[in-house]
């Protein structure tokens, strides 16, 4: 790379959790070249993330209508385009290109060099993926880099109470001393997730046999069940944290006591920002996408996600906010 200030740029499109599980490939990056600009062409209310947590300097969305081309054989390359690639020195790509059009489109751009990463991994191989996304890096000379997701994304913020996104219980009169604990109820998947019932069990537990106060969070889809499980609750022990930016949704669960949620993306955001975590696992396949940090448990049963009882879910949560 240049002796001048050297540029990498990282392109990673996927869902949040795959995002997050190529952070320690990002957070290798950043450790080995620490003067460079490493940026980031992905989903920006993904990829910003990595901003946030001092990962990234900046990121440049992926869906800018002229990166059609680079995926044709032959293809016409948009002029600003061209020069946008052509101002890196290193380009490590993720993105799905079995055939190599896009990787040849962009060399074709006089980048300085260009590593092609797996999109997803071999599950046929039980690596996990976090493992599997350093493994290009060791071009660079970089082995042994840590394998778990962190983001520190600093002291939790105001949240706007405008936002029409945000819905929150105030809870001034809460005791500022008792734990809260995270939930997400929801995923991308029905078939992953816990029945609502249950949910509504552990949470009927948690108000009778704990100080313990709530936070449950979720996306714009799972809003109607956020609200059915919080009508039955007292205001001032829980709250709702609905469709909240991501860094802003870091920001808020990570000065979290523990976190229950299923196989989800904002299981991995959970356990990126350092939560102890409760997960619900259905039937994707554990060692290749376990969410990574510690403490984390994983309760499975074999007949299925709906299987795992209240009780055990009561139990694990219990030791963990007593670690």
């Amino acid at each position: 790379m240049s002796a001048i200030k050297p540029r990498i740029l990282v392109i990673r499109g996927g869902a949040i959790g795959d995002f997050i599980l190529t952070l320690p490939a990002i957070a290798a990056l950043r450790h080995q070249f620490p003067q460079a600009h490493l940026e980031v062409l992905g989903y920006p209310h993904i990829a910003q993330l990595a901003v946030a947590g001092g990962l990234a300097d900046r990121v440049q969305p992926i869906e800018a209508r002229g990166l059609a081309g680079f995926f044709a054989r032959g293809g016409t390359l948009e002029p600003d385009l061209m020069d946008y690639f052509s101002e890196f020195d290193l380009v490590i790509s993720y993105l799905y290109d079995p055939d190599e059009i896009f990787k040849t489109n962009v060399c074709r751009c006089a980048v300085g060099q260009f590593i092609a990463g797996p999109y997803r991994p071999d599950e046929t191989e039980r690596t996990h993926a976090t493992q599997v996304y350093l493994k290009p890096l060791e071009r660079l000379a970089i082995f042994d880099a840590d394998p778990v997701p962190r983001l520190n994304v600093g002291q939790t913020s105001s949240l706007s109470q405008t936002s029409s996104t945000i819905l929150l219980n105030q809870v001034g009169d809460r005791q500022d001393s008792c734990p809260t604990l995270v939930f997400h109820p929801g995923s991308g998947s029905e078939k992953k997730n816990w029945p609502e019932a249950k949910w509504a069990g552990l949470i009927q537990q948690v108000m009778a046999t704990t100080l313990w106060n709530l936070l449950l969070v979720g996306g714009e889809a799972e809003g109607e069940r956020l609200r059915r499980l919080a009508a039955v609750l007292p205001p001032a022990r829980c709250s709702i944290a609905q469709g909240l930016p991501l860094a802003e949704l870091a920001q808020r669960i990570q000065s979290g006591a523990a976190f229950v949620g299923h196989d989800s993306g904002i299981t991995h955001l959970a356990a990126a920002v350092g939560l102890p975590c409760v997960v619900l696992w259905a039937d994707t396949l554990e060692e290749v996408w376990r969410p990574q940090g510690e403490p984390l448990v994983v309760l499975k049963e074999i007949t299925g996600v709906r299987a795992i009882s209240v009780e055990k879910v009561m139990n694990e949560l219990r030791q963990l906010v007593r670690r």
